[in-house]
């Protein structure tokens, strides 16, 4: 089992930066594929990257690619998301998750573990 605590969120505004980080706990992290999801108010939950146990490997969501860099210190049991160019579409609560699997990586199902959410608010 893996406790995931993400940090970094805030307000920034429009074409601003943020670098969102999550801390994993536990001894394994590296045997887990990680991914960023977030939620804006009244929408259901939204992919935004994923990255492959070794850092890889790396995919994003077309809204977000070239903007949006997500990143791993397997030393650290760190996940990083650096969020260039942010827009005010982009508001929403940044989510970290957790799978050992690789399947539907791309979707919320494809995790088991959560983290309680840092609030990324972007002005205009």
């Amino acid at each position: 089992q893996v406790q995931l605590v993400e940090s970094g969120g805030g307000l920034v505004q429009a074409g601003g930066s943020l670098r969102l980080s999550c801390a994993a706990s536990g001894r394994t992290f590296s045997s887990y594929t990680m991914g960023w999801f977030r939620q804006a108010p009244g929408k259901e939950r939204e992919f935004v990257a994923t990255i492959s146990r070794s850092g890889g490997y790396t995919y994003y969501a077309n809204s977000v690619k070239g903007r949006f860099t997500i990143s791993r210190d397997n030393a650290k049991n760190m996940v990083y998301l650096q969020m260039n160019s942010l827009k005010p579409e982009d508001t929403a609560v940044y989510y970290c998750a957790a799978t050992r699997g690789a399947l539907n990586i791309e979707t919320s199902s494809g995790y088991d573990y959560w983290g309680q959410g840092t609030q990324v608010t972007v002005s205009s």
